[in-house]
């Protein structure tokens, strides 16, 4: 489903990835931990295809992503992979409904059909009655599950998550951890996060160790 390949990548003097092989299968919910500057995050971020890595490749259900022109890799981003951050990273002035919609409106579908698919994703994170609510207006939990149903929105294959838990109480934490294995069930995809969460990373079906730029286990 995703397969990384002697991946590196160096910010000035300093190499964060020395040499990454690691791959996810369709439909796994795989964590990626380990201690701050393990280079998780970078590694993600390569997976995601915001970030060039120096070396290596990547390719997601079979295409290579490494070497795609920039428009190309866009559009390729925006229909095939999910993001859901620790920071929600919602639009002040949008209304859950609006900031949900984005990811379609990018893709070039109708306002009308964005907007039935995501209310239809918000009706199943029980955040109906919450669709003309600015994020001021909604509780970290919430503004957690728009950021969520945006990631959904054009139906990725892959969902990458930095962290979600880390800025949320217990109780939001355990709703989303088990929110994550709902999705899966319900829409069937690759969930790869990266977390501190050890809670989280019990849960998951493979749990992946980071340290020093090198994949430990």
């Amino acid at each position: 489903m995703i397969k990384a390949e002697k991946i590196t990548k160096s910010f000035g003097p300093l190499q964060v990835l020395k040499g990454i092989d690691v791959s996810f299968q369709s439909k796994e919910i795989v964590t990626i931990v380990g201690p701050s500057g393990a280079g998780k995050t970078t590694l993600l971020q390569i997976l995601g295809t915001l970030s060039k890595p120096d070396t290596g490749t990547v390719s997601i259900n079979g295409q290579l992503t490494t070497g795609m022109d920039e428009a190309s890799l866009a559009s390729f981003r925006n229909q095939s992979i999910g993001f859901v951050f620790q920071f929600h990273h919602l639009l002040p002035e949008f209304t859950a409904l609006e900031n949900v919609c984005i990811p379609a409106y990018i893709a070039r579908k109708s306002k009308r059909e964005a907007s039935t698919r995501a209310k239809d994703l918000l009706d199943f994170l029980n955040l109906s009655d919450r669709l003309n609510h600015k994020p001021s207006e909604l509780s970290g939990g919430e503004k957690q599950r728009v950021a969520v149903a945006r990631a959904l929105m054009n139906k990725p294959d892959v969902i990458l998550a930095d962290e979600p838990s880390g800025n949320l109480d217990s109780k939001n934490q355990e709703e989303l951890h088990r929110l994550f294995f709902d999705l899966r069930d319900q829409f069937g995809q690759t969930f790869v996060i990266v977390t501190h969460d050890l809670h989280l990373a019990g849960l998951s079906d493979r749990v992946i160790q980071m340290k020093d730029g090198l994949i430990q286990s």
